[in-house]
């Protein structure tokens, strides 16, 4: 089976979890590969990215700096790594086994925060350690893997026409709040502190 290698290893401060790679992605070998995926533009402008920048020399990341990231702290996985043309052709069945694989990676590296992007690859981690359905909100979780927080952002894909890049964009500097908090020792428990907000449609 074809598809991206997880960007893991311990230490990390933040590991991206998308649904699933793209068709287009795998070809490339590169996390979100498309250039109309509003990742990479909303990282580069983002307080989350500028010690990255900064040491790589680099006004605005892209694809090519997935792997180079890891030695700023930030890794990549999905929580199933069948490539698709969309997310939505994957099985039930495909998603619950991800889920198992997915907290096995979280244990094992236990990375400070895992940031899911959009809701569904969230909802189905929640249903799995709590048997039940959740009215999230972005931001940070209540629900913890062993000592790693979870994050809840909009999905940064061009189709999602709810968010625009100025909201996307404000979402990874409230990450990159709430992991100064976290590296200060505080337990950033707080909605205040990490932004939470309602999720709308088509998050």
């Amino acid at each position: 089976m074809r598809t991206l290698p997880d960007l893991l290893r311990e230490g990390l401060h933040i590991v991206f979890v998308g649904i699933n790679p793209s068709v287009f992605s795998v070809e490339r070998g590169h996390y979100f590969a498309r250039s109309t995926n509003r990742f990479w533009p909303c990282l580069s402008r983002s307080a989350l990215s500028r010690v990255a920048r900064q040491a790589l020399s680099v006004e605005r990341l892209g694809p090519e700096h997935d792997r180079a990231l890891l030695d700023y702290g930030i890794g990549f996985t999905d929580l199933v790594k069948r490539a698709t043309p969309k997310a939505s052709d994957l099985t039930q069945s495909e998603l619950a086994a991800g889920v198992q694989l997915l907290l096995a990676k979280l244990d094992q590296y236990q990375p400070r925060i895992a940031c899911f992007h959009g809701i569904t690859g969230y909802h189905h981690v929640h249903r799995a350690l709590t048997g039940m359905a959740t009215e999230s909100r972005f931001g940070l979780q209540e629900l913890c893997i062993g000592p790693t927080r979870l994050y809840l952002v909009p999905n940064p894909s061009g189709a999602n026409a709810h968010f625009t890049p100025n909201d996307q964009t404000r979402w990874y500097n409230r990450l990159a709040e709430c992991l100064g908090h976290l590296s200060a020792g505080s337990a950033c428990s707080t909605a205040i502190r990490c932004g939470r907000e309602r999720i709308g449609r088509g998050s």
